[in-house]
């Protein structure tokens, strides 16, 4: 049997649990798609899922292929017609652990989770894009329904997600503020964030009120945010909430501030994608790599990632060169 070369996780437990391993190249079924992987990245739920939180409670068993992120090459369709056909360059969010991640020169995915690959880009920036930049387009445009002056606040502007999040939101037209340390006020600024707090130098509900949304993407895992967030909203405003797990009590919190308040969960889009696609490639969205690793230092990039300072995206260089 044909094997591949895969990061594995032997259990949860620190980024040491991740060990290089050969696994059988996986088998394509049905309306899935294999694809070489080229390239993934890292992302805040792998680091959670290792550690034995995250999505960790749904594994079955062990040795698990983190990334959610996938960018690669097309090597077996489900059909000879198919728009995805052998050779495309695509990219994706496939779902750990139900499926096997993007942590392995190969992957199965669903081609529903699959979009061309801005032809603008390089396999190692695509797949620092689907997971990070679908979760921004849901929290701000799906739930928050950014538009022409709306006010919005976002938290940790210059992660990620958060990095995302403030160019959707100000392309969309809303003002947007957001929050991030000294080093990253003028990248954020650059994004299109018409105002900027450095929360190291000043606390940001003493200085921003009566927005219309906030997006949250810290909760209360540091300095109370989630909670203090809600002094920042107009009367019946919303806050959009990503690691809801941090802030159990958000929703009653909501409810006696006079605000709205939901948490929320990405999941795989391809339409979504190559709408996303669509705008990298007409300049009107960019994904910022704070550094490319190997896939033999994904240890390394999982504990940069747990820093919680990264500027945009650690991606992971899969297929070397």
């Amino acid at each position: 049997m044909a094997t591949m070369r895969a990061m594995v996780m032997i259990k949860t437990g620190d980024a040491d649990v991740l060990t290089m391993t050969d696994l059988p190249i996986p088998v394509r079924a049905g309306a899935d798609v294999l694809v070489r992987v080229h390239a993934t990245s890292v992302n805040p739920i792998d680091v959670k899922t290792r550690a034995g939180r995250g999505a960790a409670a749904a594994i079955r068993q062990y040795p698990v292929v983190l990334g959610y992120d996938i960018a690669g090459t097309v090597i077996e369709s489900a059909y000879a017609a198919h728009p995805l056909a052998p050779g495309s360059e695509v990219y994706g969010m496939t779902m750990v652990p139900r499926f096997d991640g993007g942590n392995a020169e190969y992957a199965v995915i669903s081609e529903l989770f699959l979009a061309a690959k801005p032809s603008s880009l390089t396999m190692v920036e695509a797949a620092a894009i689907p997971l990070a930049a679908l979760t921004a387009w849901g929290m701000v445009v799906d739930v928050a329904r950014a538009h022409e002056g709306q006010r919005v606040l976002i938290h940790a502007g210059a992660g990620g997600v958060g990095h995302f999040a403030v160019q959707l939101a100000a392309f969309f037209g809303a003002h947007v503020t957001a929050t991030c340390s000294t080093a990253n006020v003028s990248f954020v600024r650059e994004l299109g964030a018409h105002r900027v707090v450095d929360y190291t130098a000043t606390a940001f509900d003493a200085e921003v009120r009566d927005v219309d949304v906030v997006i949250d993407l810290i909760g209360n895992v540091h300095d109370a945010t989630g909670t203090r967030s809600l002094a920042t909203l107009r009367p019946d405003g919303l806050l959009v909430n990503a690691p809801t797990g941090s802030w159990p009590t958000m929703r009653e919190e909501a409810a006696a501030a006079g605000v709205r308040a939901t948490g929320y969960a990405v999941s795989p889009n391809g339409a979504t994608l190559a709408v996303i696609s669509r705008m990298i490639d007409a300049g009107d969205l960019r994904v910022h790599l704070d550094r490319v690793l190997p896939l033999e230092q994904l240890a390394d990039a999982h504990r940069l990632v747990e820093t919680g300072h990264t500027r945009g995206k650690i991606a992971i260089n899969v297929a070397g060169g």
